[in-house]
């Protein structure tokens, strides 16, 4: 499958609307506005497109689905940033702080040669960088680290926020998907972790953006759209 026949503009709505499904938001015009940081009356006229292209429905209550063929090429597109970002880190050595904007300006002019070849190199990579699975359909679910009580073990699954920013923020701190360690306590604007024998500090805000695994676990929710916006830039995939 490929995103043939989906312009960039769509390959790129067809992303955003994708996070939200996998990430529990609702899929709506406003969090789309919102993600991707443009107006309501631009995001409405490309849901418009999105749908006579036949890749989105809307239902009574304006909620956004995807058809089949919408879901099957939004798949493969965010498959194939994740894949990129993936590349980009083991196989060049870029810091996985720097991939994610550099994927998006990749992505959309790769050939399936390119593409494929790409895949080969990153071997049995199961995840980008940021701990989102490269093979969409394979995701662990995970708790927000703002939700973990004092003395839980935790293990860094995913940034659900991939602007660049915060991940060079997580990146300075020693945060990255893959430590294990132990949550210390939360505090009246930051919380405190322990990884690998060194306590970190991260905002409130930063927390909310980390899904962890945790034992013991607190109830799974999904954060709300407002508190994943924490960065001038629009929230990633």
């Amino acid at each position: 499958m490929t995103a043939e026949g989906a312009t960039v503009a769509e390959q790129e709505y067809l992303e955003t609307i994708f996070w939200l499904y996998e990430a529990g938001l609702p899929m709506t015009g406003a969090n789309i506005a919102r993600a991707m940081q443009l107006s309501a009356p631009t995001v409405h006229e490309m849901i418009g497109r999105l749908e006579r292209d036949g890749y989105i429905t809307r239902g009574t209550d304006r909620a956004l689905s995807f058809t089949d063929s919408g879901r099957e090429h939004a798949e493969h597109i965010v498959s194939r940033h994740r894949m990129i970002e993936r590349f980009l880190t083991d196989v060049l050595g870029i810091p996985w702080d720097e991939v994610h904007e550099e994927a998006e300006r990749i992505e959309h002019a790769m050939s399936p040669v390119l593409e494929e070849r790409m895949f080969a190199a990153i071997g049995d990579a199961k995840t980008c960088p940021h701990g989102h699975p490269i093979n969409t359909g394979s995701r662990i679910d995970g708790v927000p680290l703002a939700d973990c009580e004092p003395g839980a073990t935790i293990r860094i699954l995913r940034f659900e926020n991939e602007a660049e920013e915060l991940l060079h923020y997580l990146h300075d701190r020693g945060v990255e998907p893959g430590l294990e360690g132990t949550f210390v306590a939360p505090g009246d604007d930051e919380i405190t972790i322990e990884l690998g024998g060194t306590e970190i500090s991260l905002t409130h805000s930063v927390a909310e953006t980390v899904s962890v695994v945790a034992d013991p676990s607190p109830p799974p929710r999904v954060a709300l759209p407002e508190q994943l916006v924490i960065s001038k830039d629009r929230y990633g995939r």
